[in-house]
């Protein structure tokens, strides 16, 4: 795996409900690389603190190969990385392979899978519909949010390297696929509830989906 684009964020105003707000989704490359530290992206913007950046979720990760088909879909939109939010595109990052907890050497960096990105109103402001919510619910290729173990640069060119892969087998994709079930598996969600590297909080929502 390897990092195509590193894409930095500056304070996008919009109107929602007829309120105005404020907004970091609106991501473009940079030719320069990017400082992961513990809670967030150095010069990144982050308008809420609440939902995004923090320990959790200070870097978000999305596959380039995933472009193709969100471009044939929006054909009219004006495509460059950065598009969903991230502020790394990697080629290769695959949601079905990668686990919660497994341990990545990133550039100058050591980061940790925490979880994937849940979409919300804002990823719609960004692509001029709130269909896409559902849409990207549906492609079930979330990316993935990523803790930063070893604080550090990350460049264009850098390589995604497994250093040490997580015995508890829960993928990013059972994670987000698990967060939109219904009926919620035993055993999967057993899985999740297992698993040391699955953020706590999270762990908390789910306890009353246990059958005890």
């Amino acid at each position: 795996m390897q990092v195509i684009s590193t894409n930095i964020g500056t304070s996008t105003t919009f109107i929602w409900n007829g309120k105005e707000e404020q907004t970091g989704i609106f991501k473009y490359p940079t030719t320069n690389s990017i400082f992961l530290g513990k809670n967030d992206v150095l010069n990144d913007t982050v308008i809420n603190r609440v939902n995004h950046a923090g320990i959790n979720k200070a870097c978000y990760l999305f596959a380039s190969d995933n472009y193709p088909y969100w471009k044939e879909l929006y054909p009219e939109l004006d495509w460059d990385w950065g598009m969903f939010g991230e502020n790394l595109t990697i080629e290769g990052l695959d949601e079905s392979k990668i686990r919660v907890g497994d341990i990545y050497k990133l550039g100058g960096t050591l980061v940790q899978v925490s979880q994937p990105r849940e979409p919300c109103y804002k990823l719609g402001v960004r692509f001029g519909t709130q269909d896409i919510l559902r849409q990207f619910i549906n492609h079930n290729k979330p990316g993935t949010y990523v803790r930063i173990l070893k604080e550090g640069e990350v460049k264009t060119g850098d390589s995604l390297e497994l250093i040490e892969q997580s015995e508890n087998t829960l993928t990013t994709q059972q994670f987000y696929e698990l967060m939109f079930m219904r009926e919620k598996p035993q055993e999967l969600l057993a899985l999740f509830m297992d698993n040391p590297s699955v953020p706590q909080y999270k762990k908390e929502r789910y306890k009353k989906f246990l059958e005890h």
